[in-house]
């Protein structure tokens, strides 16, 4: 079966992202059509060692494409506009902006753990925020074998969870210049600011977290918190995740249990050392595991940090994983 692929903002960072993955993978593509706005238009991009001219994303040339699907890397005002006019036209959308997450008719996916789910009717598939994918990769084994009452998150996110904007504004700080991106400088500095704040006190990026968990676990009754924060590192996430499990555990077996769970690597070796950080999991495709400890405030406490390259597994792979979920 070969396929005929869309990218969606082929441009950006996570749309050059996908492509990079794209060719590594070497899924089974007949014809790839690259979209991006009017401005990007007529750009060329190599992609398996030839020339792809870029179209401009509109109605009439996603008619002319005929797809099958689509990979989305839009912010959320033109996933809104475009990927309804895709779906009309039968292309089925896997979209990693932030416009459908939270629909009640459309499922949320990581397909480590509910790859089911994104065979559904519907023709858009949100993929879920960076953070939350590598936290509940993490979290799943746990949750499968133990269950979960509650997770207390804390980011510390990379600039090029930004974007452009912010991977440029760590860099005007490198060179001592103004920030003008960020409200405050990046450099030498950790913002506890992700997005806009709410009436709660929380950010939308901290709601995210709380509201997607949720979702790709299909369990409303987990307790979740979370505090966001950016901190002045160019790739890969970390989050600290502290969790109160159902059920005891040994610490021994929580460490066998990440020795053979799908898509993640155990990075944990005090004595030598040994645990996650952003420059381990940078252009690695598997979320990082370590600093696994028994939570010593509570009777079945857990402690545990994850970091995943936020651009590959925490936007451009995740859409790829589900893509190759579909058409196996």
């Amino acid at each position: 079966m070969t396929i005929k692929l869309g990218i969606f903002g082929a441009t950006g960072l996570v749309g050059q992202t996908m492509l990079s993955i794209l060719e590594e993978r070497n899924l089974p593509i007949e014809n790839l059509f690259l979209f991006a706005s009017e401005r990007s238009a007529g750009e060329k991009i190599k992609f398996a060692g030839k020339d792809y001219e870029v179209l401009e994303l509109n109605e009439e040339n996603l008619k002319n494409s005929h797809l099958d699907y689509a990979l989305g890397a839009l912010d959320s005002p033109q996933a809104k506009k475009f990927l309804p006019i895709a779906a009309k036209l039968g292309i089925k959308v896997i979209d990693n902006s932030s416009a459908y997450r939270m629909d009640e008719d459309k499922p949320l996916v990581v397909p480590e753990i509910n790859a089911e789910d994104a065979k559904y009717d519907g023709n858009i598939i949100p993929s879920p925020n960076c953070s939350t994918i590598q936290s509940v990769v993490a979290l799943y084994p746990i949750y499968k074998k133990y269950g979960i009452k509650r997770i207390v998150y804390t980011t510390y996110q990379a600039v090029s969870g930004s974007g452009k904007k912010g991977m440029e504004d760590l860099e005007r700080g490198m060179k001592g210049e103004k920030n003008e991106f960020y409200p405050y400088p990046i450099i030498g500095n950790v913002l506890p600011h992700i997005d806009d704040f709410l009436e709660s006190g929380y950010s939308k990026e901290e709601m995210k977290m709380v509201n997607e968990t949720k979702k790709i676990f299909h369990d409303d009754s987990l307790k979740i918190t979370a505090t966001t924060c950016r901190v002045p590192v160019r790739t890969s996430h970390m989050v600290a995740i502290n969790v109160e499990t159902k059920e005891d555990f040994k610490i021994e077996d929580v460490f066998d249990l990440y020795k053979n769970s799908k898509g993640i690597v155990l990075y944990d070796d005090l004595k030598n050392l040994k645990y996650p950080m952003p420059i381990i999991a940078a252009e690695k495709d598997s979320v990082y595991v370590g600093r696994i400890r028994k939570d010593i405030s509570l009777e079945h406490g857990l402690d545990l940090i994850c970091v995943a390259d936020n651009m590959r597994k925490g936007a451009a792979l995740n859409t790829i994983q589900i893509l190759e979920s579909l058409i196996k």
